[in-house]
């Protein structure tokens, strides 16, 4: 009897849990997979108003064509350089807020206030700084040095990357700052009357326990550098220097030009190599922490 009205009592459970899941999955469905099924059968067909299927020759094309291949390699510098410097440096922010340092308040605001900060307004700021007549260019002429057109020249992306840094290093930092407060101090504790030194403590206690924070961290930043598009649009417009030309300029261009085809066959060339890369992420994070419990 005790059985089978706990049988009941589960399955009533797994129902409502059932129908509060619901919204959410069909939510996921018409709204995700859905539009990215029609955009992988975009991919296959030569005109949306002709459906005749040519399997991958738009993925060849996509992959000689010169624009495409000059956003891919823009889109992939700016991740391999800012999203390493993104994940180190907020948890070296972390890790120094957690010391007894003066004015640590003054300095943890200042790390969140871009949270804060409406990205047309952070834009802004940056055309002040960066603009020839700017701020930067007023500060390098105090040493002699010429004034620089950045968002026209070779060191564009330096400011794109500041700017990416400036506005993702306050909530990393926090990210990071938690995790940190979870790593049991007996251990820490064990480590500092074994006589270990810090450096050993880091590396063997307080970044394996980091590693799933790091992961998320990494995967994060990784998304936040492929949405670079609108500070980036924002700074320069739809035809930004050559360095500055990611593959959202590309596919922003193609729509308007409205080569569905050619868009969807890049969404979905990006779309397997972010898997690809957050796949050898999770199994880098599985094989370091794996002995953390």
């Amino acid at each position: 009897m005790k059985k089978s009205r706990r049988k009941m009592y589960i399955g009533r459970e797994r129902l409502v849990s059932m129908m509060m899941l619901w919204p959410s999955l069909m939510g996921v469905l018409i709204f995700f997979l859905l539009p990215f099924c029609v955009v992988c059968y975009y991919s296959l067909i030569d005109s949306p108003l002709r459906h005749n299927f040519v399997f991958l020759k738009n993925f060849a094309e996509i992959l000689q064509n010169s624009s495409f291949l000059l956003a891919a390699k823009n889109t992939a510098t700016f991740s391999i350089l800012a999203v390493p410097l993104a994940v180190v440096l907020a948890l070296g922010l972390a890790l120094l807020l957690e010391a007894r340092i003066p004015g640590k308040s003054q300095f943890r605001t200042f790390f969140l206030s871009p949270m804060m900060v409406p990205v047309a307004s952070v834009v802004l700021i940056w055309q002040v700084l960066f603009h020839y007549n700017g701020a930067a260019n007023e500060f390098l002429s105090l040493f002699g040095m010429q004034a620089l057109d950045w968002l026209k020249s070779d060191h564009a992306q330096i400011v794109v990357i500041l700017l990416f840094l400036w506005k993702n290093l306050g909530y990393n930092m926090i990210l990071f700052m938690a995790s940190l407060s979870n790593i049991p101090h007996d251990l820490l504790e064990v480590a500092d009357i074994e006589g270990a030194s810090p450096w050993y403590k880091f590396t063997r206690i307080k970044l394996r326990y980091l590693s799933p924070t790091i992961l998320f961290v990494a995967i994060l930043s990784l998304i936040n550098s492929f949405k670079v598009f609108r500070e980036i649009y924002l700074l320069t417009g739809s035809y930004p220097y050559e360095s500055l030309y990611t593959l959202q300029h590309f596919m922003n261009n193609t729509f308007h030009a409205l080569n569905y085809q050619k868009l969807s066959a890049a969404a979905v060339l990006m779309a397997i190599v972010m898997v690809v890369i957050i796949a050898i992420l999770f199994i880098a994070e599985d094989r370091f922490g794996k002995d953390v419990e």
